[in-house]
């Protein structure tokens, strides 16, 4: 893996938030909330960095003890562009982490395997907002796959973005 910024943080428990990329304003508001709840118990919170409810999880989770941001790209490369900032405060707070060498661009087969790690550093995966072909999903059965909790909020049942959390509570999740 290649790691930017604070590596000492990959040893310290995390927490996975993972979960749409284009939240309601309920879901971004849930998923900052519950990262700085998990944050104020002494856990790292993981996510992807993606747009939504990753970056929200990221920006409240910027101090002590940090958050953590696995990418789909090379360690020098940003994705979605427009979280640069976002990307340089996690190094600074916590750690960047990718199995990519520099120089490599997001490709969408590199998502599941982004996906992948951030089930296998977490003890548990929280799933905000997922529709029923998520990403989000992907993180969550992998890490029921190996063992860990998986956690999923559920919405309004009108909420397209919630059936995807309602299908994982159906099927076992907490």
């Amino acid at each position: 893996l290649f790691v930017h910024g604070q590596v000492e943080r990959l040893w310290w428990p995390q927490i996975a938030i993972v979960g749409s990329r284009a939240p309601t304003p309920a879901g971004r508001e849930r998923a900052a909330r519950w990262a700085r709840a998990f944050a104020d118990a002494g856990y790292v919170v993981t996510s992807g960095l993606a747009a939504g409810v990753d970056a929200a999880a990221h920006a409240a989770t910027l101090e002590a003890p940090g958050t953590i941001a696995v990418t789909a790209t090379g360690p020098d490369q940003c994705f979605p562009a427009a979280h640069r900032r976002l990307q340089r405060d996690v190094a600074r707070h916590g750690a960047v982490v990718t199995e990519h060498p520099p120089g490599t661009q997001a490709r969408p087969e590199q998502f599941p395997s982004r996906n992948r790690i951030i089930a296998g550093l977490s003890l548990a995966t929280v799933v905000i907002e997922a529709a029923q072909r998520s990403g989000a999903l992907i993180t969550a059965r992998l890490a029921a796959e190996t063992g860990r909790e998986v956690f999923a909020l559920p919405g309004a049942p009108e909420n397209l973005k919630a059936r995807g959390c309602h299908r994982l509570i159906r099927d076992g999740a907490t």
